[in-house]
């Protein structure tokens, strides 16, 4: 089965196509500018020269009809025809309460999907224009909404509830979601079947750390908790976001500043984090290691601090599951990063038994064991693939129509 996996932003698409009958990537693409002047498609086959094919797209709808086109062409082109793909796959950012898992789409997901809008205002009409252009390219082909608030909902009351009044949450469905739900739920189940310990009660802690980072805990593959709460903002230290702050912080500088809310958030979610803390050298945690390297203080506090809170998230879902068996380390900088792993387990870890073995440990972008085998707690990298889990979800719902 040949799946279409499609991720949809405002002005953006990124695709893939996947052979499921070998987890190939037969091709992948990026779609920018939609909707502005310049927009190109840049299109991706293993082994040949990029496509760059430069033409303004005005609507989601033109991008997607460009993207097919360049999947059947016959010089860069990987299938003969659009029959070949057997259906189509969308990340959706936002599911609200009613998403627990991936569905199909019709009719009624879509108006649910409206519904669930000013929960993410500037990712969900995206994703649904994504849905509508597929719809309109491709009629006929099953669309599977698979969402990055599903994993999240495995969540408890005691885990996904704020201490607001009750009534937030029973009118607006203000809790905590969680985010990065492909990821978590792709690297959790990946551990388990690597670890060798009973997959049903096997707990897990993985941190997904880049740009934007996040934290999970399950137990046997089931969400027990995650950092990231209604909005992506919460949790750990990001890139540019603040991760969390006291939220009175926001009155007292929108009081100093003469800013409004909109503004405040603006600040915590695109002039904080690594590159606010870090002076504004940059929201690369390269740029700042090398900055830090070079001795600039600033830049080691940021990254001093972005690791001491990821260290206590992992002391917190330790303590939430009463124990952990496995951490793994996932994401552009968990993935490349041996002195990030390297200093969160070496400095805060070691009371639950955690040792990272240096020549393990000296590897990137690849499945390893990095712990030594006198390690307590297993610690693993493990590459991310949200596209495979979003194609994963998609075979496991077409397949049962």
């Amino acid at each position: 089965m040949k799946v279409l996996v499609i991720n949809c932003g405002s002005s953006s698409l990124k695709y893939q196509i996947i052979d499921m009958d070998t987890q190939d990537v037969l091709c992948k693409g990026l779609v920018e500018r939609i909707g502005i002047e310049g927009s190109l498609l840049t299109h991706k086959v293993p082994g040949h020269d990029d496509v760059v094919i430069k033409e303004d797209m005005k609507d989601h709808k033109r991008a997607v009809e460009l993207v097919m086109e360049a999947l059947v062409d016959p010089e860069h082109g990987v299938i003969k025809s659009l029959d070949e793909i057997d259906a189509i796959g969308h990340r959706v950012v936002h599911g609200g309460q009613k998403f627990a898992k991936s569905v199909l789409i019709d009719d009624e997901v879509k108006e649910a999907l409206n519904k669930c809008t000013e929960l993410a205002p500037l990712h969900n009409p995206a994703n649904i224009l994504g849905i509508q252009a597929c719809e309109a390219v491709m009629p006929g082909k099953p669309n599977v909404g698979v969402f990055d608030t599903a994993f999240g909902m495995g969540m408890e009351p005691k885990a996904f509830m704020y201490a607001l009044p009750t009534k937030y949450y029973e009118e607006y469905e203000v809790r905590r979601y969680g985010f990065h739900g492909q990821s978590h739920d792709f690297v959790s189940h990946r551990a388990l079947a690597l670890c060798g310990k009973d997959p049903a009660t096997t707990k897990v802690i993985v941190c997904h750390l880049g740009n934007g980072a996040s934290i999970s805990a399950s137990i046997g593959g089931k969400c027990v908790d995650s950092s990231m709460g209604l909005t992506p903002l919460e949790g750990l230290i990001m890139g540019t976001r603040s991760g969390n702050v006291d939220p009175g912080i926001m009155q007292f500088i929108c009081h100093k500043e003469g800013v409004d809310i909109d503004g405040m958030l603006a600040i915590l979610n695109k002039k904080s984090g690594i590159f606010g803390l870090s002076g504004g050298i940059s929201s690369d945690f390269r740029d700042v290691q090398k900055a830090a390297d070079e001795g600039n203080e600033k830049a080691k506090i940021a990254l001093d601090a972005f690791r001491y809170r990821v260290a206590k998230y992992i002391g917190s879902y330790a303590a939430a599951m009463n124990g952990v068996d496995v951490i793994v380390f996932t994401a552009g900088l968990g993935e490349n990063d041996k002195l990030t792993r390297q200093e969160i387990c070496d400095k805060y870890l070691g009371y639950l038994g955690v040792k990272v073995d240096p020549e393990r440990n000296n590897v990137r972008g690849k499945e390893a064991l990095i712990s030594s085998d006198d390690s307590k707690v297993q610690v693993y990298l493990i590459p991310t693939n949200e596209e495979l889990k979003i194609a994963m979800d998609t075979v496991k719902i077409v397949s049962e129509l």
